[in-house]
């Protein structure tokens, strides 16, 4: 009887660059440190793998992405956040990557949003300095360490954080109106204001309010 082939083993994956750094941060820092690893799906476009952590170990968490031969994740390309009211939380974004690999990885933590504070990263990478105060002016976060942590964008008595899904800006600062009129709006009422009797209206121009021979 002929020797029957032994069939082909099956193909061993190796486990995504999220997954394994997710497990060499529960062995350095601690279980419970990686609460959520999320792999990179294509759902209205490309999306980076995550990682979401313990808020209070962000900073260890970067220092050893950055730090450690096997990630070697030393850019921090930028630092956004997400407003969830729903979650009653604000979910910061830290957008890393590695000039030495070409790999990419994106931190995430949530923050309550009634009283959002984690530590800066600041003394990791310092591009987070202008990062972290914008999300400070924008959301409200805390950035504990932080060595200047005031507004960027807003003026230092601004009232609210413009980027809460739930804000409301207030009708004047300083007693300056805080809206403005559409620049299409102002087009138009200075043609008309300013426009020959004689000369016929531009094409597509919305009827004129006063009327013939006004």
């Amino acid at each position: 009887m002929a020797d029957r082939e032994a069939p082909d083993a099956p193909e061993v994956v190796p486990p995504s660059f999220e997954v394994q750094a997710g497990a060499w941060l529960e062995e350095t820092l601690g279980p419970g440190t990686v609460l959520r690893v999320q792999p990179a799906v294509a759902k209205d476009g490309p999306r980076e793998p995550s990682l979401e952590v313990l808020p209070a170990r962000i900073a260890d968490v970067l220092r050893f992405l950055r730090d450690d031969p096997r990630t070697r994740l030393g850019f921090l390309a930028n630092l956004s956040a997400v407003d969830w009211p729903a979650r009653s939380a604000i979910e910061l974004v830290y957008h890393l990557s590695s000039y030495a690999t070409g790999h990419e990885l994106t931190v995430r933590a949530q923050v309550p949003r009634l009283e959002p504070s984690l530590p800066s990263v600041v003394g990791l990478f310092p591009v987070a300095d202008w990062l972290e105060r914008e999300q400070y002016d924008l959301l409200g976060v805390v950035f504990q360490g932080h060595p200047e942590l005031r507004r960027l964008l807003m003026p230092d008595d601004w009232q609210g954080f413009p980027l809460r899904k739930d804000y409301v800006e207030g009708k004047f600062y300083r007693g300056m109106p805080t809206s403005r009129p559409s620049p299409m709006d102002l087009l138009l009422h200075y043609d008309r204001e300013h426009r020959s009797p004689a000369a016929p209206p531009p094409p597509g121009a919305p009827p004129d309010e006063k009327g013939p021979g006004a």
